[in-house]
């Protein structure tokens, strides 16, 4: 789950219409999905990541760190859940980059690096937007097309990722199939597999964590090494940052 930073709000004091953040959410991250990471050209929304139908969050149904960018699969998995984000590891304020693992078969895993209360935070946010969720275990078969759906699209950005490594690897100084490979991820989305996959080629993630809008800023990657800083830097010191 890609680490981000949103930066300060583009206006001063909160939005009439929330609706109205969603082109500088878009500049600043791009059109991928907080959760997810899919790259998703329409139907992408502002989430509130304290739901804004639950009385208690009223004041924050404005607010421009109250944001992020979501699909409609999250969205409708998160729903009017009460996120207390203390039990929670959210991408603007925790390095949610060292905090899962992602496999070449679909899964996600909470990292094993974690520490116990820290697992529990990110198993709680795989859960909050069904990200654990596989095929077989949804409940209805909407559920199941959705599940089967991000699994899908999750093995698929691996293979390309994969395929994009091995045309790489003999040419390696090759700035055009470099900038090609930039902007196939970026096509691609799903920001962690390409890092992933990428593991042991350090200028390649270093490209890849300055492409993606808003992941340099956030601070959790080592500059020399790309490796995940911990706990995040949470430059903004927004509420309940810094967990992992």
């Amino acid at each position: 789950m890609r680490s981000i930073r949103r930066g300060p709000s583009p206006i001063n004091g909160d939005f009439k219409n929330y609706r109205d953040a969603f082109p500088h959410l878009a500049q600043k991250l791009g059109l991928y999905c907080s959760y997810c990471e899919r790259r998703i050209a329409t139907g992408l929304a502002v989430e509130h990541i304290q739901p804004k139908a639950l009385p208690a969050y009223k004041h924050l149904v404005g607010n421009w760190q109250n944001f992020l960018l979501a699909c409609i699969n999250c969205n409708a998995s998160k729903g009017d859940t009460d996120v207390v984000l203390a039990n929670h590891l959210i991408p603007d304020r925790d390095n949610t980059s060292a905090a899962f693992h992602y496999l070449a078969d679909g899964r996600i895993e909470v990292s094993e690096r974690l520490a116990p209360q820290a697992k529990v935070q990110a198993q709680a946010t795989l859960t909050l937007v069904a990200l654990d969720r596989r095929s077989a275990e949804a409940r209805n078969p909407n559920e199941r097309l959705v599940a089967l759906d991000r699994f899908k699209q999750r093995i698929d950005a691996w293979l390309q990722a994969q395929q994009a490594k091995q045309r790489l690897a003999p040419q390696p100084d090759n700035e055009a199939l470099i900038a090609t490979v930039i902007d196939l991820a970026l096509a691609t989305g799903f920001f962690s597999i390409w890092m992933q996959v990428f593991a042991d080629d350090v200028p390649m993630r270093r490209r890849l964590i300055q492409a993606f809008g808003g992941t340099l800023d956030s601070g959790c990657f080592d500059p020399q090494t790309t490796q995940p800083m911990h706990p995040a830097p949470n430059p903004d010191r927004l509420p309940d940052g810094g967990k992992a």
